[in-house]
């Protein structure tokens, strides 16, 4: 039985945040040193190093796949150079599987070793990226500006969950690290399931829709709130700071007095959108 099985509610409002690129400045530090470099070693694409690790980061940085899965990624990307570039082995082995699995984890890619070479590779490629993401310099891995103030504001009126699709130990001590961990009742990542699934849970724990608040940084974010019907907060690239001071300012309010659905929300959205030329 996994912790979000275990969970109860305590409060009448939840507030889900993401970690990577929404509540911690990371995202973008892990993606140019660590994902996109680490498919090009695992599968020996130095060749062509330059365009496909610029391809790498519009699918999981810069486009309306921000945010995506790292196997789901992996996926795309994989997809693309095998079609462009030179053939990868078992990649529509790798697409069937990342667009129908309940789970994308690096336990349920050990699930599938035996089923091709391809995911040996994925799996090998995962444990290198959580090992490079544990190498890099702990002063460039932090919390955006009101992060630590906007959580514990949130906590003292709702629980507070973090749902993210990274790799659960990375999440815990970063987090634990910044204190941040210290205002959180249930930690959701990885190997819990998909965001969309996370928060259907947290939906059966007794909250109304409009008393969960889903805060994210990618489109992936926005779907997996609509998806049950609760709430977004969108936290804009390269505007993380100000959408944090914005949510400890005002939304938070509007949220627990019940003013948020509708005129505001749809402005926050529209404001999120046109940030990412959607």
């Amino acid at each position: 039985m996994s912790a979000l099985d275990d969970f109860k509610k305590s409060r009448n409002y939840c507030v889900c945040v993401d970690s990577d690129g929404c509540a911690m400045d990371t995202m973008n530090i892990k993606h140019i040193r660590c994902f996109g470099p680490c498919m090009v070693d695992e599968w020996g694409l130095d060749a062509w190093r330059e365009p496909i690790l610029d391809r790498w980061n519009v699918i999981n940085l810069y486009s309306g796949t921000r945010g995506i899965n790292r196997f789901k990624g992996l996926a795309m990307a994989l997809g693309e150079i095998s079609a462009q570039y030179t053939p990868i082995a078992g990649v529509e082995t790798l697409i069937d599987w990342a667009g129908h699995a309940p789970e994308l984890s690096n336990d349920a890619v050990r699930k599938e070793l035996g089923r091709d070479p391809i995911f040996r590779k994925a799996l090998d490629w995962s444990i290198a990226v959580n090992k490079a993401i544990t190498a890099l310099p702990q002063e460039e891995v932090r919390p955006f500006e009101h992060v630590r103030e906007a959580l514990a504001a949130a906590h003292r009126v709702a629980d507070v969950v973090v749902v993210s699709s990274a790799n659960p130990e990375a999440v815990r001590e970063e987090w634990k690290r910044f204190g941040l961990i210290e205002d959180v009742d249930l930690l959701c990542a990885q190997e819990m399931g998909s965001k969309a699934y996370c928060i259907a849970r947290l939906c059966e724990k007794g909250y109304g829709g409009e008393n969960i608040l889903m805060c994210g940084d990618a489109p992936g974010d926005d779907q997996a709130a609509a998806s049950n019907g609760v709430l977004y907060y969108p936290i804009l690239v390269s505007h993380e700071n100000e959408s944090w001071q914005l949510f400890l300012e005002e939304a938070l309010d509007r949220f627990t007095e019940g003013n948020y659905a509708g005129e505001y929300q749809q402005e926050r959205r529209a404001a999120f959108n046109h940030n990412l030329g959607l």
